[in-house]
């Protein structure tokens, strides 16, 4: 990195994680971000967090047709919460360990007022939608389904990456028996991945992932980590 080349501060930690989820960050600011949660195990787990809610939010939030005026008024309140995350005090010792408890909370909701004009201007109508918070097994880990129009996705955070010789396999119960699919994937190194649910899911109890050997299996070989219920 040259010396006029942006580097990530200690006050730019907790607020730029918002901002680099909506893809507000200039890319200057992006690449310098990108490369802080290379080393930042707090900056990951908010992203994560937040990716989660960036996911789902679009899904639950109204389809309305809204004036110009609202839209300023919400995206300036988005503007507000980044300039509250951003530190105005010198750094005390201890702002490390508070940054992990106030900032998500803030970044939340500036990404979720943000998605709410997403929403808005997108506006139109279209298949019911419901998000289901699955359940999860590994410690920290979250998933939630996307179910719309008897076609669901997975959007999964935190989860733990699989060995070489491993894969982790969606399945879908019917009839109170997991029927195969041949949705195999892998996560991120940061334990996110975004899979999409082959076929229809109308008549279904339940979507679940389990880990497996390489290839997929025909019957699952473990228990489910991720057991998402449709009914």
């Amino acid at each position: 990195m040259t010396t006029g080349e942006p580097r990530m501060g200690p006050d730019d930690c907790a607020a730029n994680a918002a901002p680099y989820v909506l893809g507000a960050l200039g890319e200057a600011e992006y690449e310098a971000f990108r490369a802080h949660l290379e080393t930042c195990a707090i900056c990951r787990e908010e992203v994560a967090a937040l990716q989660l809610v960036a996911d789902a939010l679009p899904a639950v939030a109204p389809q309305l047709s809204a004036p110009e005026q609202l839209k300023r008024r919400v995206m300036a309140e988005v503007e507000s919460e980044a300039v509250w995350l951003r530190p105005r005090q010198p750094a005390p010792v201890t702002r490390r360990a508070r940054r992990r408890w106030f900032a998500p909370a803030a970044a939340v909701a500036a990404v979720a007022a943000a998605l709410a004009v997403a929403a808005i201007v997108g506006g139109g109508g279209g298949a019911s939608v419901r998000v289901i918070r699955a359940q999860v097994q590994p410690p920290h880990a979250s998933a939630a389904l996307r179910v719309a129009g008897g076609h669901a996705e997975l959007n999964i955070a935190g989860l733990p990456q699989t060995p070489a010789d491993r894969v982790y396999e969606v399945w879908v119960e019917r009839g109170g028996s997991p029927q195969p699919t041949d949705a195999l994937f892998t996560v991120t190194s940061a334990g996110r991945a975004t899979v999409g649910v082959p076929g229809s899911v109308a008549g279904a109890s339940a979507v679940m992932v389990t880990s497996e050997p390489l290839g997929g299996s025909r019957t699952p070989t473990r228990a489910p980590i991720i057991l998402a219920k449709l009914s």
